[in-house]
């Protein structure tokens, strides 16, 4: 199957984002996700996102921030599968692809996601696997929740101001938000403890850039530790695609 490049459909509305910015409450998240008789409780949401049933806003919200409270959430560790899905975008002809590639793609993004459940990149790539194998359905969940994952994230801020900086759970979610519009950046710059200004390689709508919230990766953040930025999605030409 040929790959057919997407774009966001909700992507033409994050430009303009946001009229009125819904920064995360980490304390009524953390009550709201931990109560069993809550419709935002984190396992029923999970198994739901898992089997690609509609969501709101509010629940993909939820399970978006909710994240960083659960076991899984160990954004300073090494993501195994994440090597994985890099190394086989990197040799795969994306056009294409064997059968045999896009089922071992699949298999390593699942691995990915058991780390990274809301990874842009991951999601997009699922998106073309799935597409590509003829699974419409399945592409379908992964471009919406792909498109859902990046609203929750421009929803949180303007990303044009450090006091309005957008909350990221994952060093790469803000690179990949910035991908995900078909841009360029530039190295990031730290601006405090849990801020990171990331520059546009040129000015879009004259912004220079957007200031991304990593202050949950910081939760538990040792002192030595320096982060290595990660690749984007500009591999072997995978961009963003658009379910229609």
């Amino acid at each position: 199957m040929k790959f057919r490049e997407y774009l966001i459909f909700a992507l033409c509305a994050l430009c303009g984002f946001v009229a009125k910015a819904q920064v995360p409450d980490n304390d009524k998240i953390f009550l709201a996700i931990n109560d069993s008789n809550s419709q935002y409780y984190y396992p029923n949401l999970m198994m739901r996102y898992n089997a690609g049933d509609v969501l709101t806003d509010e629940e993909y919200h939820h399970l978006y921030y909710g994240f960083a409270y659960q076991e899984a959430y160990r954004p300073l560790n090494d993501n195994a599968g994440m090597t994985k899905v890099q190394n086989i975008m990197a040799r795969i002809a994306i056009d294409t692809p064997s059968v045999a590639d896009i089922d071992e793609l699949i298999a390593a993004c699942s691995e990915a996601m058991e780390l990274d459940p809301f990874s842009p990149k991951l999601l997009n790539i699922m998106a073309y696997a799935y597409g590509t194998a003829g699974d419409k359905e399945r592409e379908k969940i992964y471009a919406d929740h792909l498109a859902a994952v990046l609203k929750v994230i421009a929803s949180s801020g303007t990303g044009l101001k450090e006091k309005e900086a957008m909350h990221i759970i994952m060093f790469s979610h803000g690179i990949d938000f910035i991908a995900a519009k078909g841009w360029s950046q530039l190295k990031g710059k730290i601006i405090s403890r849990s801020v990171e200004f990331i520059p546009f390689a040129a000015l879009k709508n004259k912004v220079k850039g957007y200031y991304f919230d990593y202050s949950r990766v910081y939760w538990n953040k040792p002192d030595d530790y320096i982060f290595e930025r990660d690749r984007t999605w500009q591999i072997n030409n995978l961009k963003p695609r658009q379910y229609k």
